[in-house]
């Protein structure tokens, strides 16, 4: 045995030869050993419970704040909408024939969160190279503000969120949006309208369509990303590509600063073409700003001119006070409250009604308005709708403008186009009226059927005077001043009108305002067309008045849209004669 094992073996007895393991020393008895074991064993489960029961109450207390978030709803602020109204469709505009009009993309947009944002100038700087109209100013300040969230750039290409993703700068998201497309542009931007950049319509069927019911859904959150079923429009767009081709030849032709047109349809007031000019893209709407934005065809009041001669003489013959075989003296001037009424190319002699419509007799015209009296001549224009604001989905339409006392004067002048201003589109649907039958329909930018425009039409004149005015319109075509509006296949008929343009409160001598209110084919109208011009300053022949420039201009629609229309030519005589020799 080596020593130090010898050395272990004798500590060893040492210490059981003392007692040291083999009982308790006398100090501590068997109860109290046992004691002690159960108050630390009951100690240790206090411990254990008190930690569990720490654990629950951490975790009911996360649980319900769980649970408080989802019911809660999504944090707003004044810049951003939720996510999902972000992202809510508009349904597609369509014409008649279903081509689209407008229509949603998707699109991002770019936000900071300033609290993230680690060097404002230096992403500032990165964010210049990708957008260089960025305004650096208001950007730095925004990016340096203490809020948690700033709309940097709304609707962004592709390639623009390609390019700012790759400065990775921190801070800076995209969130997802649709964008309203227009695929046409600028054809149809005063019937179609626009959007704001939340995607809400403000002009035009979008504002119609938002305040159906779109807008206030929008508005609670019940819209969706979801498909909605489209829109479908009375316009053709084969028709309006056309009538803005021509009002834009138009302008450049007669060298004028605006003109407007529109085709409707005579039976049941459906809209199919309507232009005013200068438009603007519904697609960049702010460069369209001023006169772009104003529709001039419905939000625009005018004095009419001549055009009005063609009511005058409808509301004498429809009195039964005035018949086609009737004559007056337009031989001398009308003199009345200090005011000189005269003719602007006067024959000097007795005039029969025909002749005061082919002459645009202004002394003739003003003299059957006087057999009629003044109260009659307003009620009849009423019932025609043009003293009244005109009822239609398009929200952009003007009250028009008449004496708040109507005297012998007024009336006198009102007969011929002066003293009342309304709307050009008025003008065109109570024409429609005195050739349709004598049914005053209201305009329509919907789809609408015969059967439908017969439960809302009101009879305003007899068919007698539409008979009438039907020879009226088709006479001056082919032997006054008309001529040029004619087509050869399609048998038009209209009336002039030419106004001085009022300027600083009176009539300009130099500025005219020129339009043309026509039907076709007259012996049983299907469609009326009306163009105006503004302050040109030619037409055909050297004339500035509006046989030389608005007559034209509708003779070129009719002639490019006419067989669009479905509307068939007739040559010869009788309108047998389908093909011609050369």
């Amino acid at each position: 045995m080596s020593f130090l094992s010898r050395i272990m073996v004798l500590k060893s007895r040492a210490h059981f030869s003392a007692g040291g393991y083999n009982r308790p020393s006398a100090a501590f008895g068997d109860g109290n050993f046992q004691g002690a074991m159960k108050q630390r064993g009951r100690q240790a489960r206090n411990r254990l419970a008190l930690v569990i029961t720490g654990f629950t109450v951490i975790y009911a207390i996360i649980g319900g704040r769980l649970v408080q978030y989802g019911f809660d709803s999504p944090e707003t602020v004044s810049s951003i909408m939720p996510a999902d109204r972000l992202m809510a469709s508009r349904p597609d505009i369509l014409d008649r024939n279903g081509e689209i009009l407008a229509t949603d993309i998707r699109t991002v947009s770019l936000y900071a969160e300033p609290h993230k944002i680690v060097d404002a100038d230096e992403a500032v700087e990165a964010l210049a190279t990708v957008l260089p109209d960025l305004d650096v100013r208001g950007t730095y300040k925004k990016l340096s503000s203490s809020s948690r969230f700033q709309w940097l750039r709304r609707q962004l290409t592709p390639k623009q969120q390609s390019q700012i993703l790759a400065l990775g700068i921190p801070g800076i998201g995209f969130r997802p949006e649709k964008r309203r497309f227009y695929p046409g542009g600028p054809t149809a931007s005063h019937i179609v309208g626009h959007v704001n950049v939340d995607n809400r319509g403000i002009a035009g069927m979008e504002r119609y369509i938002d305040n159906q019911g779109l807008a206030d859904l929008a508005a609670v959150g019940m819209t969706s990303d979801q498909n909605l079923e489209p829109v479908r429009l009375s316009i053709d767009l084969r028709v309006q590509s056309i009538v803005r081709e021509v009002l834009a030849e138009g302008i450049k032709k007669y060298e004028a600063i605006g003109a407007g047109a529109v085709v409707l349809d005579a039976n049941t007031g459906e809209v199919l073409a309507m232009a005013s000019m200068p438009d603007y893209d519904p697609n960049t709407p702010a460069e369209g700003a001023e006169e772009g934005w104003l529709n001039r065809m419905s939000n625009g009041t005018f004095e009419m001119g001549s055009t009005f001669k063609t009511f005058t003489t409808a509301m004498a013959l429809d009195s039964g006070k005035v018949t086609l075989k009737d004559s007056f003296d337009a031989r001398y001037p009308i003199r009345i409250g200090g005011f000189t009424i005269k003719d602007f190319h006067g024959k000097h002699r007795i005039l029969t009604v025909p002749e005061i419509f082919q002459y645009s007799s202004n002394i003739g015209t003003a003299k059957m308005a006087d057999i009629v009296g003044i109260e009659g001549h307003k009620e009849f224009l009423t019932r025609l709708g043009l003293l009244t604001r005109m009822q239609t989905e398009l929200p952009e339409v003007k009250t028009p403008s008449q004496p708040h006392e109507w005297k012998k004067i007024n009336s006198i002048t009102i007969s011929y186009g002066h003293g009342v201003s309304t709307t050009p589109l008025q003008t065109a649907v109570a024409g429609a009226a005195l050739v349709n039958g004598g049914h005053y329909i209201p305009p329509t930018f919907l789809p609408r059927t015969r059967e439908q425009a017969n439960e809302i039409a009101t009879t305003v004149v007899k068919q007698s005077t539409v008979n009438d005015i039907r020879y009226l319109l088709g006479w001056n075509a082919t032997h006054g001043s008309g001529k040029r509006s004619l087509v050869p296949g399609f048998d038009v008929g209209g009336k002039t009108g030419t106004a001085n343009k009022v300027v600083n409160g009176r009539y300009s001598n130099s500025l005219n305002f020129n339009a043309f209110l026509s039907a076709f084919p007259i012996d049983n109208p299907q469609y009326v067309v009306l163009t105006f011009i503004d302050a040109p300053k030619t037409g055909e022949g050297g004339g500035r008045t509006s046989g030389s420039n608005a007559a034209p201009m509708v003779g070129e629609i009719i002639r490019r849209s006419a067989a669009i229309l479905g509307v068939k030519p007739k040559f010869g005589a009788d309108g047998s004669a389908l093909l011609m020799s050369y």
